[in-house]
């Protein structure tokens, strides 16, 4: 049986694993849409993360798991999984579509904040004013980038894009709050809602004709976007949390993402990275670093 350091060096092994994949994805999804439209890019994606997390199972004799399942389960799990993959990504993609990768991905980064805002009307949670502080912070942060820098003139580059990166904030952190609530196994969970996701990915892109034979490159791009912004990527994230002696000693580290990922996405998809995306993105993080800090004030557990 490993030892409890053994088991915590191996946490941090997943957890970096984990990081270092979520820092590439932002550029996937840039370079793939340059070949597939959203709802193909999502198709394929889909299909390879839930053939991840069947095959996840199966190697650990846990379809047995499935059988077990009630009518309530699928339910929620068709719910679950009309937010996420379905809509969080379609609408996350469609805002990749419309801005820079580094616009895009930092604004996004805004979800937590998004989950403090939520759990006021959905958890009945209170909260005070240094949260509310480090919101607007943070939301300074959010127009900063927006404006590439002219916050001055008011003028977002693209505000549809804009938007659009922030809806997909809310469907994150309501789908979030939900999804912990579920006590099914997590390998389970993930594979019943993307296999709903899925099909409501299929029919969409059935309905609107978007269902085509992709471009190797394409196909490449949803495949890698499948196993390391959804599936492989979750599981060792999991991982992670579960060897450790707590959460936080690693959950911390998936603050390097962002700047990570500026950093790929100024190699691989070639942007130059502005002064005012680095400072927003600076902004953003220390405003949602700052909501522990605030709910432990108020005595209160975060939804994690």
């Amino acid at each position: 049986m490993a030892s409890n350091q053994t088991k915590h060096k191996h946490a941090y092994l997943y957890a970096f694993a984990a990081v270092l994949f979520w820092a590439t994805t932002a550029s996937a999804f840039k370079l793939s849409l340059r070949y597939l439209s959203v709802l193909s890019l999502l198709l394929y994606a889909s299909i390879t993360s839930t053939s991840v997390f069947l095959l996840y199972l199966a190697a650990g004799g846990n379809l047995h798991l499935l059988k077990a399942l009630t009518r309530h389960d699928y339910l929620r799990s068709a719910a679950l999984g009309f937010l996420n993959p379905f809509l969080y990504y379609a609408i996350l993609l469609k805002a990749y579509n419309l801005l820079t990768a580094q616009q895009a991905m930092t604004i996004n980064w805004v979800w937590p904040i998004m989950l403090v805002l939520l759990s006021i009307p959905l958890l009945g949670q209170k909260i005070k004013l240094v949260s509310l502080l480090a919101i607007v912070v943070s939301f300074a942060g959010v127009c900063l980038i927006a404006a590439g820098g002219k916050i001055s003139e008011l003028q977002f580059s693209n505000p549809l894009g804009v938007l659009l990166a922030l809806i997909s904030t809310i469907i994150w952190a309501i789908f979030w709050i939900y999804n912990v609530r579920d006590n099914l196994d997590e390998a389970v969970r993930l594979f019943l809602n993307f296999s709903f996701g899925t099909i409501y990915i299929l029919l969409s892109a059935a309905l609107m004709g978007k269902i085509e034979v992709p471009p190797v490159r394409g196909l490449v791009g949803a495949i890698y976007v499948g196993l390391f912004e959804m599936g492989i990527t979750f599981l060792a994230w999991l991982k992670a949390l579960r060897l450790s002696h707590t959460t936080a000693h690693v959950a911390n580290l998936v603050y390097l993402v962002p700047f990570l990922s500026l950093m790929v996405i100024s190699l691989v998809v070639g942007e130059k990275i502005l002064p005012s995306t680095l400072l927003g993105l600076i902004f953003i993080i220390t405003g949602i670093a700052a909501q522990p800090v605030a709910l432990r004030r108020k005595g209160s557990s975060k939804c994690s």
